[in-house]
């Protein structure tokens, strides 16, 4: 663990706001708070947020939860710069000024350039939002610099060639991305060490796949005791030595007191349940599921008002056995106030932003055709 490279980040464990605990359409304000002391409680500090985070709501919420209840100095917040809310570089300073504001805190720990690419580094160099980047730092607004990234090894050096000042790097990584050939975890994060920077891992449990598994791989786990299939996932992401903080997006209090009892007292994960890992990623191969992380990038510009997400959720649903409730869900949950998958003008601005790179257009097609055959 590099938990001394930054020295003011207590222990390894972070708490991501991408999927806070909500009330209808509403984040669950007192769960959080409660969320957040038991957090600090344990020791931990380190808080990440975006400012499209639920909908701006994530912002709101660090305000409201932490950031007027906890002297500034007591913790750490990261927040991203996100391409789809700048044009030019003009428009860089007002937006992250709007986000101090928002958070209700005078400077960031880490101001991370945002799901980057190639086509949005592209975007970021025209605009100049490294450079703007690493003006506020010495302006004293940001503490450190860095990225978080969605693409092949190949791109992650590319930019960390270009910009060599970059201080860390956020990459999704968990065990069965790893040597999956379009995320790219194992390679990414080899990039990461030929580059010594430290690693911070987002999706280490892959959105809850790796919470919520098939019956098949439940019993390998099963077999080894009776922890959490997170806690295999979380350990996994937060054991190699180049890995500086993992961060789970946990959405109500049972998820943090499970993490909590785990991550406090870490330990990497054994010979033992790497093999029992190796074995869940075999059973998942088998499947062919689809490896959506619900990250809902795709659903805010979706003109049909598609719930993609939720609609993959059912299809991998549908290929489990003994499975009875995916059509339920499909046809008076997901598209009764919302498009259906045959509903897609395959606009493909969803495929744009998916930092997964699935063929969103191609899969909801076989969707519709199995959900809505008459």
């Amino acid at each position: 663990m590099q938990n001394t490279f930054f020295k003011e980040i207590k222990m390894n464990f972070g708490f991501g706001c991408m999927r806070l605990p909500m009330i209808d359409e509403e984040v669950d304000y007192d769960q959080v708070c409660k969320m957040v002391d038991e957090f600090i409680s344990k020791g931990f500090n380190y808080f990440d947020t975006a400012h499209g985070y639920l909908g701006g709501k994530s912002e709101v919420a660090i305000n409201k939860c932490l950031a007027s209840r906890y002297p500034r100095e007591s913790y750490i917040l990261t927040d991203k710069l996100s391409g789809w809310y700048f044009k030019s570089q003009e428009e860089i300073r007002p937006l992250f000024q709007q986000q101090l504001d928002i958070c209700g805190v005078d400077y960031f720990d880490f101001y991370l350039m945002h799901a980057q690419n190639k086509d949005r580094f592209e975007h970021y160099k025209r605009c100049r939002a490294y450079e703007t980047a690493f003006e506020l730092k010495k302006e004293g607004k940001i503490k450190h610099v860095g990225i978080s990234f969605h693409d092949t090894a190949e791109v992650l050096e590319q930019i960390l060639s270009e910009y060599p000042e970059i201080e860390v790097v956020q990459i999704q990584f968990n065990y069965l991305d790893y040597n999956d050939s379009a995320v790219q975890s194992r390679k990414c994060y080899e990039v990461c060490e030929k580059f010594n920077k430290p690693v911070i891992i987002m999706e280490p449990v892959k959105g809850g796949t790796l919470a919520n598994l098939p019956d098949a791989a439940k019993r390998v786990f099963n077999e080894l005791g009776d922890a959490s299939y997170a806690s295999y996932a979380i350990r996994f992401a937060a054991s190699p030595k180049q890995v500086m903080m993992v961060l789970s997006g946990m959405s109500n209090y049972a998820q943090m007191e499970d993490n909590l009892s785990f991550m406090t007292d870490f330990k990497p994960i054994t010979e033992e349940e790497q093999k029992a890992i190796d074995k869940v990623v075999e059973i998942y191969g088998n499947l062919n599921a689809i490896s959506c992380t619900a990250c809902r990038y795709c659903v805010d510009g979706c003109p049909q008002k598609i719930l993609i997400p939720d609609l993959f959720s059912c299809m991998n649903s549908k290929k489990l056995p003994n499975n009875w409730n995916a059509d339920v869900y499909y046809n008076t949950v997901y598209t009764v106030n919302h498009g259906k998958a045959s509903s897609c003008i395959k606009c493909g601005k969803c495929e744009k932003v998916c930092p997964q790179k699935l063929p969103i257009r191609e899969l909801l097609v076989k969707v519709a055709e199995t959900f809505e055959r008459k």
